[in-house]
């Protein structure tokens, strides 16, 4: 592969696309996924040994907020291939397979971090808005094999990214014969968008009935609608900042391809790339949304790693308490009274 210019021109049907327009883009890029790994590993190992040990998911309802937590710790660990391909001035690794397992795995990642983040937001839906009803999301609560067959799914829909190639790899319109890959191309952008716009929108009607059963309730029952709101709402923030952005830089680059401009082609594609690297801090944003979701596991997060702070405030909250932090399988501190 020869090191392009910012004054490099590329016919359509070249097939050198991994290497980068601007190299001090991807050096930055490259940086600040350092970051998020650095930041994302011990984090979402950390949240991984709560679920599994301390705050045993499948006793407590967490069955969406695990899978979620497997998705991106695959994500987290996905990172340091992406940073060496960008320190050496590539979009993507130039072996195939590495590039097509790559992109297999993003996609299944994020993919299935939308699909459980819906899950959760449609059961605090139901939960709230048709307390009382029927509500679907249960099944997967009473039976864990179900999530089991939506990383199958998944995997299903994922399959095109390995079948054909796809960015830098080549994607629509980049192989060498124009036409030989479009209908496998045509469906994965299909699905591309899906997965962004359909979620969102089940996103804002879930908020939005769930703040107006909110305005409509008494005091006494305002508490959970108000938690529930605050789930929902975070859910929301992860997606308007680590999906939405680039979604709309893919349909803008699909854009600028279709008019064969490369110049324009160029810095969007650098700016695609950026919201792609911005989208992957969404396994930083996730354990707020367990937070909010669940007490329990904020509870079991603090007492596991900080049981001083918590200590300090149960103390600053109740004096005449005192605190015995224990190391079993309870998730919250013992707390005997004291007489003064």
């Amino acid at each position: 592969y020869k090191i392009m210019t910012p004054f490099t021109t590329v016919t359509p049907n070249q097939t050198d696309h991994c290497n980068v327009s601007n190299v001090v883009t991807y050096q930055a890029l490259s940086w600040l996924m350092i970051a998020q790994f650095t930041l994302g590993l011990p984090l979402n190992l950390s949240v991984l040994y709560i679920f599994l040990f301390r705050f045993k998911f499948w006793r407590n309802k967490g069955i969406f907020l695990f899978n979620i937590v497997v998705a991106d710790f695959l994500l987290v660990i996905c990172l340091p291939i992406k940073i060496h391909d960008y320190q050496n001035s590539r979009r993507q690794s130039d072996n195939q397979v590495v590039c097509k397992t790559m992109l297999f795995m993003l996609f299944l990642n994020r993919g299935a971090s939308i699909v459980f983040l819906i899950i959760l937001s449609l059961d605090r839906y139901f939960s709230v808005v048709h307390l009382g009803k029927r509500n679907c999301t249960k099944v997967f609560k009473k039976n864990p094999t179900m999530c089991l067959g939506v990383w199958v799914l998944l995997l299903v829909l994922t399959t095109p990214t390995m079948v054909a190639t796809f960015d830098c790899c080549n994607s629509l319109g980049r192989a060498p014969n124009e036409w030989e890959h479009t209908p496998t191309d045509i469906c994965r952008e299909i699905i591309f968008f899906i997965q962004i716009i359909i979620p969102f929108i089940i996103l804002v009607y879930c908020t939005s009935c769930i703040i107006r059963r909110l305005q409509r309730k008494s005091v006494g029952e305002r508490t959970k609608l108000r938690r529930a709101v605050f789930v929902v709402l975070s859910v929301v923030v992860v997606f308007s900042l680590c999906f939405l952005p680039c979604t709309m830089a893919r349909g803008v680059l699909l854009y600028e391809r279709l008019k064969m401009d490369q110049a324009a082609e160029d810095v969007v594609v650098q700016v695609y790339d950026s919201l792609m690297v911005l989208s992957y801090t969404d396994c930083l944003l996730d354990p707020l949304v367990y937070c909010f979701c669940h007490a329990g596991f904020k509870d079991a997060y603090i007492t596991t790693y900080f049981p001083h702070v918590l200590k300090k405030h149960l103390l600053k909250s109740n004096p005449n308490k005192v605190i015995e932090t224990t190391t079993n399988n309870s998730c919250v501190p013992k707390v005997t009274s004291t007489v003064t």
